[in-house]
Order: structure tokens, then sequence, then C-alpha cells
């Protein structure tokens, strides 16, 4: 079936969105979405950092355990942040090998992505 791909986008003004040396506001930005950074409706997920860049301000995470797992057999999580004066361009990609043919494309977790970087955001405007 080989590898396959999807991304996301979505811009924002607070720079602070993309901060990864921030990650305790997740649970206090998104409070529908996460609790002390566990799911609300109980999947669990185990990964490994793959790749850290500073400079590229991004990361890689590779999925080892969890629900995702018996769906896929490889799915590769790259969250990067593009910045541009006030611009900032955050980008989701999903790498996955579904472990059937017709199993389901990724898709539903992409946007929740997304829906997750408005929510925090939309805390950061709020807290200014």
């Amino acid at each position: 079936m080989g590898l396959n791909g999807m991304i996301g986008k979505t811009a924002v003004k607070d720079s602070g969105v993309g901060d990864s040396k921030r990650p305790h506001d997740l649970a206090t930005a998104t409070t529908e979405k996460l609790q002390a950074f566990r799911l609300l409706d109980d999947r669990t997920a185990k990964q490994i950092i793959v790749e850290v860049g500073e400079v590229k301000q991004s990361i890689k995470f590779r999925m080892i355990e969890g629900d995702l797992m018996e769906l896929y057999k490889t799915f590769i999580i790259t969250y990067h942040v593009d910045t541009n004066g006030e611009d900032n361009l955050i980008t989701w990609t999903l790498e996955y090998e579904k472990l059937e043919e017709l199993g389901p494309h990724p898709g539903t977790l992409l946007n929740y992505f997304l829906h997750v970087i408005e929510d925090i955001e939309a805390h950061h405007l709020n807290q200014a």
C-alpha cells in the first residue's frame, strides 16, 4: 500500500502558539479537547520524538503504540512553524501507511490538530 500523506495549514498571529517550550499551555488553552494531555475520549497514544528542529521550529513524532497503530502500520506527525514578521503559518503533516487498504484516512485527526491550534491562539490572544 505504501506511505501516504496529508498536510493541513493554519495561519495565526500569536507566535506563542508554536512555542514548544510551553507545552503546559495546551491543557489550559484547549480545555474542550485536552485534559492534562489526555484525549477526552480516552484514546491513547505512545510516540517517540524523531527530530526537533530548533531553527526550523519543527518537531516530528513517530507513533509506536496506541489506537492509531491498530489502523496504521506507520504513523508520523510533523509540526512546523513558518514565521514571517507577525504572521505565522503552522503546518501539520501526517505520514501514514494503512494496515488495510479500505482503512480510514486520518483527516479527522488532522482537523483536530488544526482546531487545537485555533483554540490555543484564541486563548493567547484573550490573555493579551
